[in-house]
């Protein structure tokens, strides 16, 4: 059974109704304050989820034992409670293991993956489940020294005690059956098998000093990953997000958001799936998005950006004429089945059956008897569904097939 989350939800500060969703997942012992910098750099352009595990921070605390698959269903509940349907995940050591298992058994949902000081496998479970029966005997107060020194480099803890002091307290706070119950999910951790079943697009990043998941783990990691991206962060240790912020945060902004060429893309993509839904109409739009395939995806996109994004977007035209020029022009070219889409849509959206007429009585002079006969006829079907049943069916054939994917 899944437990409510505590989290955080902070921008898009840009006001973009479109903006990158992140969601934010940190280590055992932490809560999600850990990811402040992130937080604060990202949700100037993303709105950015940052999560308490269950048994962390302010989330519940059901007695144990817990396994990843349950921390990560966790998530998804979460999702669902936000109406979130795919985000780009990010997770720090647990919530690295988290992420991965969202990237295997939740994968549409997954837009893209960010992996941080984290592994397939976390050492051996005997190491797990010592420190469970630890936590659970003697509270955190009895493991926060031990686990600073993996956490923060020496030179930060020499140069900055009383930061690092702050998150000693984070997991001296850290409820003991939540944090024994998350290392029984380590304990049983091996995901080293199920690497090459990722597909999301995947960044690792390693701390240089990480005593935890060292550089040669991660580099596993990332070996077992199709096409991961691997970086290693020197000076930092397993909260690199925290010692190294600044070259974590523009890490994960270019997997993320990309550059000013890529959120052009994401901006006319947007846009584009906009005019589409209105002009064609949401159930046409949603069966081609349903239909999407490895095979047609990037025409799909193509679609969506170049000619719903860019040209039906100008202004120069309103799209009463733009309609009106798509009818004539299939017309002239015999393009029937993309002709049928239009005209239905056309009358779908309130287009004057006399003025279809018109265009298509202007197109017998250019575009030849045939041509303008055929539109005639695929104009008289679609009004005759239109009066039977009140819609225009845009974008079914009479076999009820889907006819047009753009």
């Amino acid at each position: 059974m899944t437990v409510p989350l505590a989290h955080e939800i902070s921008g898009p500060r840009n006001g973009s109704v479109d903006s990158p969703i992140v969601v934010l997942l940190g280590s055992l012992g932490s809560d999600r304050s850990m990811w402040d910098p992130q937080i604060a750099a990202l949700s100037d352009e993303c709105r950015v989820i940052a999560v308490d595990h269950r048994g962390h921070g302010q989330s519940p605390v059901p007695d144990g034992p817990y396994s990843v698959r349950e921390l990560s269903e966790d998530v998804l509940a979460l999702l669902d409670s936000l109406e979130v349907d795919a985000a780009h995940i990010v997770g720090l050591s647990m919530g690295g293991a988290i992420a991965q298992w969202l990237a295997v058994n939740a994968a549409r949902r997954v837009l893209s993956l960010s992996l941080l000081c984290t592994g397939a496998k976390f050492g051996e479970p005997q190491v797990w489940v010592e420190r469970a029966a630890t936590a659970r005997a003697g509270g955190l107060e009895s493991l926060a020294d031990a686990a600073v020194p993996r956490w923060f480099s020496a030179e930060l803890t020499e140069r900055d005690p009383e930061f690092v002091a702050r998150y000693r307290a984070m997991i001296a706070s850290t409820p003991a059956e939540g944090y024994a119950a998350c290392c029984d999910a380590l304990a049983d951790w091996d995901y080293t098998a199920d690497l090459p079943r990722i597909t999301a697009p995947t960044l690792v990043i390693a701390g240089e000093l990480d005593p935890s998941t060292t550089p040669s783990v991660m580099q596993e990691l990332a070996d077992g990953i199709t096409d991961a991206r691997f970086e290693v962060l020197p000076g930092a240790a397993h909260l690199a997000n925290v010692e190294q912020a600044g070259p974590v945060t523009a890490l994960l902004r270019e997997h993320i958001v990309g550059g000013a060429y890529a959120r052009g893309r994401r901006a006319a993509y947007a846009r584009g799936t906009r005019v589409r839904r209105s002009v064609l109409g949401d159930d046409h739009v949603d069966r081609a998005v349903d239909a999407i395939t490895e095979f047609t995806a990037p025409f799909q996109d193509f679609i969506t950006r170049t000619a719903w994004g860019d040209i039906w977007t100008r202004p120069g035209l309103d799209h009463e004429t733009r309609r009106l020029l798509t009818i004539a022009i299939l017309t002239a070219v015999g393009n029937e089945h993309e002709l049928d889409l239009h005209m239905r849509a056309a009358l779908n959206g309130g287009v004057d059956a006399a003025t279809i007429s018109e265009v298509l009585l202007h197109t017998v002079v250019y575009a030849g008897v045939p041509n303008s006969n055929r539109g005639f006829a695929i104009g008289k079907r679609a009004l005759e569904d239109l009066a039977s049943t009140g819609t225009g069916q845009t974008g079914v054939s009479d076999t009820g097939e889907d006819i047009s994917p753009t």
